[in-house]
């Protein structure tokens, strides 16, 4: 009966050592199940922390990105506005009224000076008074019709000129009031039409005076 209760209690004892160590066991792995389980959960709030991260991050980007974005555009648009503007405002670049002004000022200074044309005119006027006169003609129609006819062509020929460069030039300095208002013309582009004008009046005023024999008429021949 002894031996019976020693083997029992051996037995008891062996059984209680391996509970204990099934416990300490199963504690551990408790343990390791709660750690693996708490890296788990550490992982996947970390993946939800680093994909949520640049989402919020990439809003305020986004929401600093688009009015820098809507202020360039509104530069670009303010830039070609003006210059349609501008191109549009500015209208004729005022190339055709100076080339005008030039022509008025050439044409008034050929009516003071003569040109080739003019003196191609006076010399056939000459000659046809040579042809056309007899050697027994008197002296007063031998000087007229050589001489008077020709210095007559030139006059006409000079006011011809003077007359173009006071249209001309008159033309030039009326044609803003034709065009855009509220734009004056360009300084020179005046100043050389009334240049024009100015040659054209003084041209065609000696052109009448030495057509009429007024200025440099024929000598007396009595």
């Amino acid at each position: 009966m002894g031996t019976k209760t020693g083997d029992e209690a051996a037995v008891d004892t062996e059984a209680k050592h391996d509970e204990a160590k099934k416990d300490e066991a199963e504690n551990q792995e408790g343990k390791d199940s709660g750690a693996a389980a708490a890296d788990r959960a550490e992982e996947t709030t970390g993946t939800s922390a680093e994909e949520a991260g640049p989402a919020a991050g990439e809003a305020p980007k986004d929401a600093a990105e688009d009015p820098a974005d809507t202020a360039d555009d509104d530069v670009d648009d303010a830039a070609d506005g003006p210059v349609g503007e501008t191109a549009q405002d500015d209208g004729p670049s005022g190339v055709g009224q100076g080339a005008g002004a030039v022509v008025s000022a050439v044409l008034g200074v050929v009516s003071l000076t003569g040109g080739w044309i003019g003196t191609v005119a006076s010399a056939r006027e000459t000659l046809i008074g040579q042809l056309q006169t007899s050697s027994s003609a008197s002296v007063a129609t031998q000087v007229k019709e050589v001489y008077g006819d020709a210095w007559q062509t030139t006059a006409l020929w000079a006011g011809a000129f003077a007359l173009a460069a006071l249209i001309v030039g008159v033309v030039v300095l009326a044609r803003p009031a034709f065009g855009a208002p509220g734009r004056p013309q360009v300084g020179w582009i005046k100043s050389v039409a009334w240049a024009g004008v100015s040659l054209g009046v003084i041209g065609l005023l000696l052109a009448v005076l030495k057509y009429s024999d007024v200025i440099l008429g024929l000598p007396s021949t009595s």
